[in-house]
Parts: C-alpha cells; sequence; structure tokens
C-alpha cells in the first residue's frame, strides 16, 4: 500500500473539472488548472469531488483527468480523488485504478443507494474499504445531505482504522465536529479538513488542521491568510477575511442563495484563462448580475480589489484573455 505524508495548517482544493464544448475532459485547461492552484498555494487537489462533478463523469473521462492531473503536478501537489460507489467491492476496484492512474488519496463518501444502512455495515462498509484498498483512505462526510450518515456514536470506531487520513468534513455540526477532534486526539496521525468554507474560522479554532474547500480554485489565497490568522491568534482579522472571502463566493455563486453555483464558479475560471469554457453537468443557471459581477472582479473594475485574491503574482499559464 501507498503511504503520503500530509502537512497541517494548509489549504486543499476540491477542485471543479473542465470540460471541453464538447462534455468530455479538456486535458489543456486541467493542465492550467493544476498550474493555478500551485500558483494560489494549494498544497492539494482533490478530484473528481461534489464540486468535481465525479459522480456524474465518464470512467474514460476520470481516467484522463486524473493521468494529466497527476503528470501536470509533478509532485508539487499531493493528488486525491473521490471513488465513492455503492458497494465496498465497487469501491476497492475505482481505487485500484485511481492507483494506476497516480493518485495519492482514495476519498470515500456516502454511497448514493445502501440497502439495510444499519450503523454496524455502514462502518463494516466504509472499514473494509480502509484496510483492503491500494491507496491512504480520505472519509468525506457530507452530513445530512448524504442519505446515510454513520451515526456520531460509530465514528471513533472508524476512525481508529490506520489508513483512514484525513478527513474532508462538510456536514456543518457542531457535534460532529467534536467527534472527528476527539478521533483524532485518539489518534493524531489524523488529519482533520473543513469543507465549509463560508465559516472556516470556527473549525480552525475548535482545532482542525486545515481547509478542503469546493471553492479553493480562487479562493485559496483568501483561506491561507484565515488559516495564517487563526493560527497567530488574530481572530478579529481572520473573521475579516472570512467575511470577505464569503463577499467574493456570494458574488461568484450567485448570492446568498448559490443560484448559479457551478456555471457561476466555472465562468469564474473562463474569464480567468484557466478554463475553455463554462460546460458543466449540473444544469445551474448564469444570471447576468453573476455574470457581471464576475466580470468586474476579474478585471478590478469593483473597486473592491478581488482581482489580487483571485490573480497570483506569479503565473504558470498564458491567460486564455486578460
Amino acid at each position: 500500500m501507498k503511504t503520503v505524508a500530509l502537512s497541517r495548517g494548509r489549504v486543499w482544493s476540491a477542485t471543479p473539472t473542465p470540460f471541453t464544448s464538447e462534455g468530455r475532459v479538456d486535458v489543456a485547461a486541467v493542465q492550467r488548472m493544476i498550474a493555478h492552484h500551485l500558483d494560489l498555494g494549494a498544497a492539494g487537489v482533490m478530484l473528481a469531488g461534489t464540486c468535481g462533478e465525479g459522480p456524474w463523469i465518464r470512467d474514460g473521462d476520470r481516467e484522463v483527468l486524473a493521468r494529466t492531473a497527476v503528470e501536470a503536478a509533478q509532485g508539487k501537489l499531493t493528488i486525491a480523488m473521490q471513488v465513492t460507489d455503492n458497494s465496498t467491492g465497487r469501491v476497492l476496484d475505482n481505487i485500484a485504478l485511481a492507483a494506476a492512474w497516480g493518485v495519492e488519496i482514495a476519498v470515500v463518501a456516502a454511497p448514493a443507494f445502501f440497502m439495510n444502512p444499519t450503523p454496524a455495515r455502514l462502518v463494516s462498509h466504509y472499514a473494509e474499504i480502509a484496510r483492503r484498498g491500494a491507496l491512504p483512505m480520505g472519509l468525506y462526510d457530507r452530513g445530512t445531505a448524504s442519505p446515510y450518515v454513520v451515526p456520531e456514536s460509530h465514528l471513533p470506531e472508524l476512525l481508529a482504522e490506520p489508513n483512514i487520513v484525513l478527513v474532508k468534513d462538510s456536514a456543518q455540526q457542531a457535534t460532529r465536529r467534536q467527534a472527528y477532534i476527539n478521533g483524532r486526539t485518539a489518534r493524531p496521525g489524523l488529519v482533520l479538513f473543513s469543507g465549509s468554507e463560508f465559516d472556516c474560522v470556527d473549525f480552525l479554532q475548535a482545532g482542525y488542521d486545515g481547509l478542503l474547500l469546493g471553492g479553493g480554485i480562487f479562493n485559496a489565497a483568501l483561506a491561507i491568510k484565515i488559516v495564517a490568522a487563526v493560527r497567530a491568534g488574530e481572530i478579529s482579522r481572520a473573521t475579516a477575511l472570512q467575511e470577505r472571502m464569503n463577499d467574493l463566493m456570494y458574488r461568484v455563486y450567485g448570492g446568498p442563495k448559490i443560484e448559479c453555483w457551478m456555471t457561476g464558479l466555472k465562468e469564474l475560471l473562463v474569464q480567468l484563462g484557466v478554463f475553455s469554457t463554462n460546460l458543466n453537468l449540473l444544469g445551474y443557471p448564469l444570471t447576468d448580475q453573476c455574470r457581471a459581477q464576475i466580470k468586474a472582479a476579474v478585471s478590478g473594475a469593483d473597486g473592491l480589489g478581488y482581482r489580487a485574491d483571485l490573480v497570483p503574482a506569479r503565473r504558470s499559464f498564458t491567460p486564455l484573455c486578460s
């Protein structure tokens, strides 16, 4: 089994997937995507997660995405990939493929369809994957957004599995947060990432090791500053940075209702020159207001300085647009 060393106090990206106008993985855009993450200072990327449209993309495209990302990263980013499926055997097969493609960590969320979902059977599902998988495992907890949730009473048993190396906690529940902190106390090698990008400060103050964000491909620079401020005990500064990041995300995602989520995110990346299209498989709209706010942030016309947060000083690729 492969091993991986995870640094604490870092920001990872649960990256979206770039598509061509024909709906296939855009190889050149994946290369720019990895370069962009490096420029922003991200420490790792998770491919094919919820934001990466992993449950909906074709198997062949998953391979292209993984192989291209691994080759482009050249060991400078940790590459994880979501491998979730509806049975233990299918997940193990997905992990074997991901390992062959060069992925370093297999991330497992709750199945979409699972019969007889007793707590004991759910724990057994994850534990068998952790013990038999060809890669270190990350546990992706979506809380009540998932149809099948391991109860908090059973989390200590699951977190004791030595091959579970990280948790992406997107449950946004204080009691589950404490259960994960207790699990890391019992096994200090476990790394806890919060996926709650609108509430990073609370999780970092509670003791989480870092952030794994769906918006990391554009907000990582701000998120890194939030982590640093919390680590320095500068909570007022961290809170102000969080408010700034939230405002930027609302502009990109289409307001507090997040009505433009995936399309707005990809439109931002088009305007930044990272993606070639805003095509996605989830059907989110792109309102005129959202498009205009994205354009104002990228160009600097908003007068709020978001361009400096979005465009790193060092660019490892030639943008498609300025």
